[in-house]
């Protein structure tokens, strides 16, 4: 009897160190053909199209064209997926209630190879119900984001919103501001901008997003520039810019 073919095997994320890593996973398993990588949404799309893979491994959240949209822009027959995602818990269950398996990250080996497993269990059946998941979400995406999932070491934390007293970006990663410390997300600062509540968060600055509800004084900076004194036992100050010192103004009327 013989063996069944290699799952040809596709992996989409926009980390070369996240590529890797998942790649060097794959590396060890039996039954799995690493046919390429791609680096964004659109080599994502180009590179299903061309090599037809069986399986993608599919990171939710990249700049420009996002896992969804790489699924909703496939034309034709649409491979097995697993997403590599840092999404709620809403998500999660929204994925598993359409059969489709999920990395949440970080993921080590036994779980991608887990992930494989019930892909090569199902390879024969028909393809889950993507366009019901991705519906599913759609609703969840409109919604705000009330709680966010932050990286402790090894651990995943999921913080409540008005936790978080701003969000801010330092060597191309964002990190979550709470009273007792930063956390990393997996977010980009638009993302954030765009699922959390307007009136609540304000965009201080190009490398900064701030909980209002949060801020004890504004402070008069040189230049006729202002930062944003927090309410945490340290008094973190948050630069704002000149525009958005304007945009400010005239919102809080000050």
């Amino acid at each position: 009897m013989n063996a069944p073919a290699a799952l040809r095997t596709l992996v989409v994320d926009d980390e070369k160190l996240a590529r890797d890593r998942l790649t060097g996973f794959l590396s060890t398993l039996d039954g799995v053909e690493v046919v390429g990588e791609a680096v964004n949404g659109v080599d994502a799309l180009a590179r299903i199209v061309s090599a037809e893979p069986d399986l993608v491994f599919l990171d939710v959240q990249m700049p420009g064209m996002d896992g969804f949209e790489v699924l909703r822009a496939l034309p034709g027959r649409r491979p097995h997926v697993v997403f590599a995602t840092a999404y709620d818990d809403y998500a999660i269950r929204a994925f598993e209630v359409q059969a489709v398996d999920y990395l949440l990250k970080p993921f080590d080996q036994r779980r991608v190879a887990e992930a494989v497993s019930r892909v090569q269990a199902r390879s024969t059946a028909p393809g889950p119900d993507l366009e019901a998941l991705l519906q599913q979400l759609d609703g969840h995406r409109r919604g705000r984001l009330r709680q966010v999932p932050v990286h402790s070491g090894k651990r995943i934390l999921v913080l409540p919103v008005d936790e978080v007293l701003w969000f801010g970006v330092e060597y191309r990663l964002v990190y979550a501001h709470t009273t007792e410390r930063p956390y990393m997300t997996n977010y980009t600062l638009r993302e954030l901008e765009e699922r959390l509540d307007p009136e609540v968060f304000f965009r201080a600055h190009k490398s900064s997003l701030v909980n209002l509800r949060h801020v004890k004084e504004i402070v008069p900076w040189f230049g006729g520039r202002y930062k944003l004194a927090m309410k945490d036992p340290a008094s973190s100050e948050v630069a704002l810019s000149r525009k958005q010192a304007r945009a400010l103004r005239a919102r809080l009327h000050w």
